[in-house]
């Protein structure tokens, strides 16, 4: 990795912080932001906003102008080598005359990974990459996870109290959480790219699973997945209300007998024993461009994600609230015999978000 200044990690933090911009809205592309830079002046910056509009770097050379030539230019991602919707990045900055580029982290696109930093090299401008590559990659785990792994990131939101429940006995669970807790909760939803359930949580508490904010912010409309084997879905649940794009997956050997589901997207899956393959699941989401997948589901789902191996990510809300041994559990998980065999979690980051503790966990 080549030697980076003091001057250039500031730049590239300022890229980031433009890139964060984007983090609502650019879904299924990544987040990315560019700088300009004449040494510690910057002359021109931007950021990717939407899908199918210019990226960061167009943006960053049209407010330069013809102060690009001679520039550094930071990017949060490898410029693009194809033309997709919009048309090259790396060949604009060629021809803007820009006399390095530094990148934070490469583009695994297959249309991309390579290519873009290829060409500026060939052009004759210096190219440095790797400069805050973590920090970048992060902000984009999604989008490297279904360009890599052909599988969006995983993430399960949960609430619970002190003492690990997530309902009463009797299914009750509004509210565990506060109110400041809920609407975080509609942050998280926001940068997914979908949110998933299951039918039993739909014939339990007929969830919307929309973004509800007050006030105008910006920010396009996650997809709703619903896993349903049996097709049990009342005809009146929420999901059905076609107010956002909605998949609702079905064992390939139910068919639907009326026009309940006419304003969602049905897709047959095989679901041997009413079960779904939870890989096969999240192969087919990333094939439509899900990039971050947030699961708020009941114990039986929640526990199947994480038995499989496919969590990436623990969205946990812990209510200062005690509801007892009967109360339902967190997780349905199969019978742990020894302490080693437990789940060893990594924390990312902890902080009180109203009354509640707000957790975020990895693998």
């Amino acid at each position: 990795m080549p030697g980076f200044s003091a001057l250039d990690h500031a730049h590239m933090a300022r890229a980031l912080r433009l890139a964060e911009l984007g983090l609502l809205t650019t879904n299924p592309n990544p987040r990315v932001g560019c700088v300009l830079a004449h040494a510690e002046g910057i002359v021109g910056e931007g950021w990717h906003q939407r899908a199918g509009e210019p990226h960061a770097e167009v943006f960053a050379l049209r407010a330069a102008g013809g102060r690009a030539r001679g520039a550094t230019a930071y990017v949060t991602l490898e410029p693009c080598a194809h033309y997709g919707k919009t048309p090259p990045c790396a060949d604009a900055l060629i021809n803007a005359g820009v006399a390095r580029v530094v990148v934070a982290s490469e583009d695994p696109f297959h249309k991309v990974d390579g290519r873009g930093l290829e060409k500026l090299r060939v052009a004759g401008i210096a190219v440095d990459s790797g400069l805050m590559r973590d920090a970048a990659r992060d902000l984009n785990r999604g989008f490297f996870s279904r360009i890599e792994r052909q599988r969006p990131w995983l993430r399960v939101k949960l609430a619970m109290s002190l003492d690990g429940r997530t309902a009463l006995a009797n299914g009750e669970s509004k509210w565990i959480s506060g109110e400041a807790a809920r609407a975080d909760v509609q942050h998280w939803r926001a940068r997914s790219s979908a949110i998933l359930t299951g039918s039993g949580t739909v014939l339990a508490d007929n969830p919307r699973l929309t973004v509800r904010w007050s006030g105008q912010v910006a920010f396009r409309p996650p997809t709703r997945v619903v896993l349903d084997a049996k097709l049990r879905t009342p005809a009146d649940a929420n999901v059905l209300d076609g107010s956002v794009p909605t998949l609702l997956l079905h064992g390939q050997e139910v068919q639907p007998a009326d026009q309940r589901y006419a304003r969602v997207e049905l897709v047959p899956l095989a679901a041997p024993n009413g079960r779904f393959d939870l890989a096969e699941v999240l192969r087919i989401l990333a094939e439509r461009g899900i990039n971050e997948l947030q699961v708020e589901a009941g114990s039986t789902l929640n526990g199947a994600w994480f038995a499989a191996g496919l969590v990436d990510e623990l969205l946990l809300y812990v209510a200062p609230v005690i509801l007892g041994d009967q109360a339902r559990p967190l997780l349905a998980l199969p019978r742990i015999e020894e302490m080693t065999a437990g789940r060893r979690l990594r924390m990312v980051d902890q902080r009180q978000v109203g009354t509640d503790l707000r957790l975020l966990l990895r693998e």
